[in-house]
């Protein structure tokens, strides 16, 4: 299920069910990022994987540095049997990934709509207080349209008047019409705002993007399993497919281990930060690394084999009161770090140095915290060397 149970129209206040796909070993890290940035529940991990219920919006989901991709989960159940089973049998298996519950892809979809509604609703709500005059326009506006308002009231309320005095002349009989036709009304109206609602889900266009691995990947390409899946959608909640630019995109993971179903939440990739403009080191792992080294307000960073800076980026982002520095040997390295911190607006929060490593060492002191990189074990043959 997407969503805690709760009727249709719940949203994300009731605690949406997400997951995150996470580079391998990165999953502890993501977890305990969900758990103390978004204060998730119901956190557990597969291989690649991070599941965790969370009641944050769009703009606290952004935040999050350890996570490559986010999703909204429809659905996550065991693996499909391909050792013995034909084909054609296996289509029906994942066709019924829509057929046998439709309402927790409804719930997904409404939850989704309703995420990126109250998003939308904030950048609004942020450009009109950032403009004081509009502000105040807005506000003149407001007062014009309760004085109309008010107008509008005084003269309804002579007119029910005069109707009050015409019900009271009508017969019993022509009372019960009244009430019947009332009611005739209501339920018009119910099944116009029904007809409405379904003709907005029919109106939605999709494109389904899979990726298959394991023993389903060498009985079916990902391009099958698409087709499957879309054609089911399509005959399932009238939708049409668009494969170029489509409103929703439905992403399907089937490997020996699991079955998982989301929509993503974001269409460029959590991993991709707007502040890097050249990439190094994988900026998921950067700030792993940065994590470990629980940097503290007012320390001194040293990361001693800087390259182009990633490391030092992430950490500056995510602890912005601290002294940082970056050496490297390489002129090509220092001239893309420095590119990088430009385009980061960090250029006055670190300094970069042309120095080797043992250099680093013997300049910074014993109390610098350093971030080198920990997975080379590098790191104690070059402080043993720095001490001499």
């Amino acid at each position: 299920m997407a969503a805690v149970p709760g009727g249709r129209r719940s949203g994300p206040a009731a605690g949406a069910r997400f997951f995150c796909t996470a580079g391998r070993g990165l999953e502890p890290f993501l977890m305990r990022e969900v758990r103390s940035r978004l204060a998730a529940t119901q956190v557990e991990y597969i291989s690649g994987k991070v599941f965790f219920t969370t009641c944050s919006d769009l703009n606290m989901l952004k935040k999050l540095k350890s996570a490559e991709r986010l999703f909204l989960l429809i659905k996550k159940q065991l693996p499909f049997n391909v050792s013995s089973v034909s084909k054609g049998k296996i289509f029906n298996e994942m066709q019924r990934l829509t057929n046998d519950d439709p309402e927790s892809w409804l719930n997904a979809i409404s939850i989704w709509k309703n995420l990126l509604e109250l998003d939308a609703k904030k950048v609004k709500l942020s450009q009109k207080n950032a403009n004081p005059l509009k502000r105040k326009v807005g506000e003149n506006d407001i007062i014009a349209k309760k004085l109309k308002t008010a107008q509008m009231q005084e003269i309804q309320e002579n007119k029910e008047c005069q109707m009050e005095k015409q019900i009271e002349e009508e017969t019993l009989e022509q009372g019960n019409f009244t009430t019947k036709r009332d009611k005739s009304q209501e339920e018009l109206q119910n099944d116009v705002a029904e007809a409405v609602d379904t003709q907005k889900q029919n109106d939605l266009t999709f494109r389904v993007s899979c990726r298959c691995s394991g023993a389903i990947a060498k009985t079916f390409t990902a391009q099958e399993v698409g087709r499957v899946i879309g054609i089911a959608l399509m005959k399932q909640f009238g939708w049409k497919a668009d494969l170029r630019n489509p409103n929703l995109e439905i992403f399907i993971h089937l490997s020996d281990i699991y079955c998982v179903v989301g929509i993503p939440v974001f269409r460029v990739p959590l991993a991709s930060r707007a502040y890097i403009k050249t990439a190094g080191l994988r900026s998921t792992i950067a700030w792993a690394m940065a994590s470990l080294a629980e940097i503290k307000a007012g320390a001194v960073v040293l990361d001693p084999m800087c390259g182009l800076g990633t490391i030092l980026l992430e950490a500056a982002k995510e602890w912005p009161d601290v002294y940082y520095m970056g050496a490297d040997v390489s002129d090509s390295q220092l001239l893309g770090a420095c590119d990088n911190l430009k385009a980061a607006g960090l250029k006055d929060k670190i300094e970069l140095l042309k120095a080797s490593v043992i250099e680093c060492f013997v300049l910074a002191g014993p109390s610098c915290c350093c971030l080198a990189k920990i997975t080379t074990g590098a790191l104690k043959v070059v402080k043993r060397a720095a001490s001499l």
